[in-house]
């Protein structure tokens, strides 16, 4: 089962809870355990603030992803974690990548879910492998690879 707590702090226009759900429920779906996870929409500021505070970056990022870090033992719930997604960001990326608004949205939300689940892009062995799932669950969506324009 998937408990998912979606966080408005932003007016912007942002895809439906029940969208949110679904990539969310695809990207988890190798995890046999419940999962309970936050999402939180946010404008530039916020976004630009917690990327410096916790990535020392001074800009607003598209999705920063907070995996939970409590002993199993000292939680009675499956947490995983929290994702922060900055709404103005992944509109602006989806119009200057060329990419359809709600494929760039699937894309980040199964990235910032897998990123949750331990996967990570640091090394190019690690780099592949996640982003191997990400086309191939993005596939599954009927959305194309979104680094196809990437490999020139």
């Amino acid at each position: 089962m998937l408990e998912l707590d979606l966080q408005m702090a932003t007016e912007a226009p942002a895809p439906s809870e029940e969208q949110f759900r679904q990539w969310c429920a695809l990207a988890l779906r190798q995890r046999t355990a419940d999962s309970e996870l936050t999402i939180r929409l946010v404008d530039e500021p916020e976004g630009r603030e917690l990327n410096h505070t916790w990535r020392q970056k001074d800009y607003a990022t598209n999705v920063l992803s907070f995996p939970a870090d409590v002993p199993d033992e000292l939680l009675d719930i499956p947490l995983l974690g929290d994702l922060v997604i900055c709404v103005e960001v992944v509109e602006r990326e989806a119009r200057e990548q060329g990419k359809e608004l709600e494929a760039h949205w699937a894309h980040l939300v199964i990235h910032g879910c897998l990123h949750l689940l331990g996967y990570d892009h640091i090394d190019d062995d690690e780099a592949e492998e996640m982003e191997t799932l990400e086309q191939t669950l993005l596939a599954e969506l009927g959305h194309p690879d979104p680094y196809a324009d990437d490999e020139n």
